[in-house]
């Protein structure tokens, strides 16, 4: 009897034995066959790590050589990626180093996501943060390329700036192949020109050991810096306008203006001054406070390029156009005198200054910018002819510069008074679109392009920024000639008699 009972307990113990040696077997197939590569992956981790090398942006030239947007070496502070997290003191140390605040920090961490690579905190850090931070081996302080602007404002609303990529701007797909953090151009030609400026990143990996300490560096790819750009631009003449409008602004007490120089030949812009400017250094480290209040709550929008995005009155700059169209329809002739008694005789519309100057003819008309003779000339055409014209000099459409964020403009018509005003159209509004005021809006750009057209004898060129693309190299990617866009619609006649 008592043999029997220790064999069923050794019955028992054999099963076990044997249930206990298939498990592990079976947990070691699991671990080393079915997991192996994914655990080969962590303990790798774990011992290495990967970083990207930021490939610095093109360098943006104007067009004799002067650098209007380079690079220099910057320290960036990053935390070393862990798969466990961060203690909250840990965050906290960083955040007294760089002076960040603890909720700032967790953000990017958060947006990091689970990526491998260092988490960047601090761009272009301080020296003396640079020198705290090298005491920590958890953070990592690296040299990196920072966008610089050497002129500051100098011509800033042709260049624009760079920032970060934002969560929303990947999420929308609009830079699918970025991370947070990222830095791409967010205003002006950094923006458009982005594809080209951005470069490569490169990458290394490094062999550490348990205290982050670097034993070797593997696998290092070097970053291929982003292709740079010759522009139209002359910096000289950039900045003797820029102090011209500046002298001017002061001296009338005003704050906001917009000059386009543009050369007539090939539609070259050789100047772009916006006023109020800003500093794009601001951005490139995060803009502080401080300068983010200046720019929004300033009443004259110092981001809005006005020169392309600002819609105005022509004014006296559309008798050219009411003129022309007068002559072309033959509503008026040349050496045909109106009487100028200083208002006209259908409306009580005068002349700016009160002035009236007898009888006079187109010559005399538009050299003193008269307003009753084109009133006249808006009466005989009537409000359909005067949109067709203007429309033909290139009003009411974007001229297709090389920038983001152009108006198109706006030609008045009894429609769009009825449908925003909800009144009818009158004789005085033909009048005041005939003298280039009311309802007709165009913006700098399109004011001088039409000008430019009528100097090159109606040849209308496309305005642009940028003469060509470059390598790293020097040798040209793309060159970019003049593109003629048509002509006006006026014989050659008409344009002699506007241009003298």
């Amino acid at each position: 009897m008592l043999n029997k009972k220790y064999a069923y307990r050794l019955e028992f113990m054999l099963v076990a034995s044997a249930l206990i040696v298939f498990f592990l077997i079976g947990r070691m197939f699991y671990l080393q066959i079915i997991k192996g590569s994914y655990y080969s992956r962590q303990a790798e981790g774990n011992r290495t790590r990967y970083t990207r090398i930021l490939a610095p942006r093109g360098i943006i030239y104007d067009c004799n050589g002067e650098e209007l947007a380079n690079n220099q070496p910057g320290f960036m502070v990053s935390l070393a990626h862990r798969n466990t997290g961060y203690r909250d003191e840990t965050i906290e140390r960083l955040s007294e180093l760089v002076h960040i605040p603890v909720d700032k920090i967790k953000e990017t961490i958060n947006l990091h996501g689970g990526s491998a690579e260092p988490i960047r905190i601090v761009r272009n850090a301080p020296p003396d943060v640079v020198a705290k931070v090298e005491e920590n081996l958890r953070y990592l302080p690296e040299v990196q390329p920072v966008r610089t602007y050497p002129n500051k404002e100098l011509a800033v609303h042709a260049l624009g700036y760079v920032g970060e990529v934002s969560e929303y701007e990947i999420e929308q797909g609009v830079y699918e192949n970025l991370k947070a953090g990222d830095i791409i151009g967010k205003f002006g030609l950094e923006s458009y020109y982005d594809k080209y400026l951005r470069g490569t990143d490169g990458s290394y990996r490094e062999e550490v050991d348990v205290n982050g300490r670097v034993i070797q560096v593997m696998d290092k790819v070097e970053p291929k810096p982003g292709q740079g750009l010759v522009l139209t631009i002359d910096a000289k003449l950039q900045r003797i306008t820029e102090a011209a409008v500046d002298r001017q602004l002061k001296a009338i007490g005003a704050r906001g203006a917009a000059v386009v120089v543009l050369d007539p030949n090939n539609g070259e812009i050789k100047a772009l001054v916006s006023r109020p400017g800003f500093d794009p250094n601001w951005f490139v480290n995060g803009i502080s406070e401080k300068n983010w209040n200046y720019i929004n709550t300033d009443p004259f929008h110092p981001m809005t390029d006005k020169a392309i995005a600002g819609e105005y009155p022509p004014g006296s700059t559309f008798k050219i156009v009411t003129g022309s169209a007068a002559l072309e329809e033959k509503k008026v002739t040349p050496d045909e005198l109106i009487f100028d008694s200083g208002r006209h005789w259908l409306v009580d519309m005068r002349n700016a200054g009160g002035e009236a100057l007898g009888w006079i003819n187109f010559k005399r008309a538009l050299s003193a910018s008269d307003n009753v003779y084109f009133y006249e000339m808006g009466n005989r055409l009537g409000i359909d002819l005067l949109d067709q014209y203007a429309e033909k000099f290139g009003f009411g459409k974007k001229t297709g510069i090389d920038l983001h964020g152009e108006a198109s403009g706006l030609i008045a018509t009894p429609a769009y008074k009825k449908k925003v005003f909800e009144d009818e159209w009158y004789l005085g509004d033909t009048f005041n679109t005939a003298i280039g005021q009311g309802f007709t809006l165009a913006t700098p750009m399109q004011v001088a392009e039409m000008l430019a057209a009528v100097a090159t004898d109606g040849k209308r060129y496309k305005p642009h920024l940028v003469s060509k693309i470059i390598n790293d190299d020097g040798s040209v990617a793309e060159r970019f000639e003049p593109q003629e866009e048509g002509s006006l619609p006026v014989p050659q006649k008409t344009l002699d008699l506007i241009q003298d």
